[in-house]
């Protein structure tokens, strides 16, 4: 079974997206901000980490940082929906830092379920 860690302060994205992906039949971890999803992924590693730009405590760029220097191979998609009003475009600081894939908040389910599938394909 595919598995995937969701990474949001936004307790109701966390759920949606956990409702999402265990409907499409993966395994999924959740954290609230990018300290606690560090240490859920070093205690078991996921096939994706979908993780939010901006959150407290452990923002999602440092978070792809810290993950790729240790777990150069983990496959991350970077999601925001505060990309406007920061001064530069996070999610294309987001890709250049690893994140295969970027989607700026609200988007559709269907279209993040289809990126993590070709994720995990073995042509990726």
């Amino acid at each position: 079974m595919p598995s995937v860690l969701i990474i949001d302060d936004d307790e109701q994205v966390r759920c949606l997206l956990r409702e999402a992906f265990e409907q499409a039949g993966y395994e999924v971890a959740a954290a609230a901000n990018g300290a606690e999803g560090i240490q859920l992924y070093k205690q078991d590693p996921t096939d994706i980490v979908i993780l939010d730009i901006l959150m407290p405590e452990k923002e999602g760029l440092e978070t792809i940082l810290d993950l790729k220097r240790e777990f150069p191979a983990v496959k991350v998609i970077a999601i925001s929906g505060g990309s406007e009003r920061a001064r530069i475009d996070v999610l294309d600081l987001a890709k250049r830092l690893g994140a295969k894939h970027t989607l700026t908040k609200p988007f559709e389910l269907r279209t993040l379920l289809t990126l993590a599938s070709e994720m995990l394909s073995p042509s990726r």
